[in-house]
């Protein structure tokens, strides 16, 4: 594991212990809502805090971009994107799939991941050309870890595909997609489980930048791909798909776009 890896995977780990005290009270947490209607709490902003506290610690000359604090300075060809509580629809109604996401963008590129569900003590991982990986979290710490990789084979086309959709908490969801496939219900976020050969499909039907980065790269080193809904390979706001074929992928963006 490179040292940019072990620092993102020490930042998403802070932060997931950060947010599990949160979560341990969750019914406890004020609750606010956000311009764009989305629900932020207290923990989102600690959890973001904590993540920071290790980046600045180990690389203060990178600038860091989280949903909660926004952006810090820094080198602009190194910057770390933060999601400290992705799911906070989830987190506040005490369900275990939200996560914690820490990726690094170097001259545009994602080059570093990491995805951690700590309610579930699994974490995920990803270097640019490494590989993506699994483990699980024990008091604090990644321990033990395999390789993932997307489904080898399965179907060609739409409608034999399996799919997850992950919504834009209640506003409509990507109808014309989920008609023309087989939405599953998911235990683990979707993206992931179309990294671990799980799904053929997941879609995303709303976020930013920190929504996708950490979870494009991993999904990418496991073999599959990701684009936004309007073909852009690149994270960024909107919708996104990921597949587990680069013919999935097109099929799915011809229904979408």
């Amino acid at each position: 594991m490179t040292g940019d890896l072990e620092i993102a995977q020490a930042a998403a780990l802070a932060g997931a212990q950060e947010a599990l005290r949160h979560f341990a009270v969750v019914a406890d947490l004020p609750r606010e809502l956000k311009a764009d209607g989305s629900v932020v709490t207290v923990a989102d902003r600690a959890t973001e805090t904590a993540i920071r506290a290790v980046l600045t610690r180990e690389l203060p000359q990178d600038a860091v971009l989280g949903e909660e604090h926004g952006a810090t300075g820094g080198d602009a060809g190194r910057r770390w994107i933060i999601d400290p509580i992705d799911g906070t629809a989830l987190f506040v109604e005490g369900d275990d799939r939200w996560l914690v996401l820490v990726a690094l963008e170097e001259q545009g590129a994602i080059t570093a991941a990491v995805a951690v569900v700590p309610a579930q003590a699994r974490l995920w991982w990803a270097g640019l050309g490494t590989g993506a990986y699994e483990g699980r979290v024990h008091d604090g710490r990644a321990v033990g870890h395999r390789r993932i990789s997307v489904a080898a084979t399965g179907p060609r086309t739409l409608e034999s595909a399996t799919l997850g959709v992950v919504p834009d908490w209640g506003r409509a969801p990507a109808a014309p997609l989920i008609a023309a496939a087989d939405e599953r219900p998911w235990p683990l976020h979707p993206p992931l489980m179309v990294a671990r050969g799980d799904l053929d499909l997941a879609a995303q039907t709303s976020g930013q930048i920190w929504d996708f980065a950490a979870t494009s790269l991993i999904v990418a080193e496991a073999g599959g791909c990701y684009a936004r809904f309007d073909g852009d390979g690149r994270p960024g706001p909107g919708a996104s798909i990921f597949a587990r074929s680069p013919e999935l992928r097109d099929a799915a963006l011809k229904v979408v776009g």
